[in-house]
């Protein structure tokens, strides 16, 4: 994408694409944010901004944390949402909390003073309404839109 189209990236070799990447983010949605969080565990040298929206499936925390802990925390952002009524609502309450309780993340209402956020849609589940809205919002939140 970034050889075809302008973008922040000088060029497209791993120097080019590692001193762009804070204007680089990845985000899914339900399996897409396992997509997500597999791209945080082994492309932080390329994203910034992480977005795994409604992840509904566990995911071992410890291979999270270990691609975490050679940075500093205020090289990445993530910001975990789901909704009320989602099926994934517990998973990502639950990975939430480890992430509050690691040394990696620290939680935050602003990128200025935390590295991780974590929202709760009222009344939102899993469809592509609640998908929709949690990519416009993130993005927004991300490069303040």
């Amino acid at each position: 994408m970034e050889s075809k189209y302008s973008t922040h990236a000088e060029d497209v070799s791993e120097k080019g694409l590692a001193s762009s990447r804070d204007h680089r983010g990845f985000g899914g949605f339900s399996m897409g944010a396992v997509a997500t969080w597999r791209t945080f565990q082994n492309g932080l040298d390329y994203f910034r901004y992480f977005l795994p929206m409604s992840c509904g499936t566990s995911l071992d925390p410890e291979n999270i944390f270990m691609a975490a802990q050679d940075r500093d925390k205020a090289d990445y952002f993530v910001w975990v949402i789901t909704g009320t009524e989602d099926f994934a609502r517990t998973y990502d309450e639950n990975r939430a909390n480890l992430m509050r309780n690691s040394p990696y993340f620290a939680e935050t209402a602003d990128e200025q003073n935390g590295n991780f956020a974590f929202h709760l849609k009222q009344g939102y589940s899993h469809d592509g309404r609640a998908a929709m809205e949690y990519t416009f919002n993130g993005l927004r939140w991300f490069w303040n839109g």
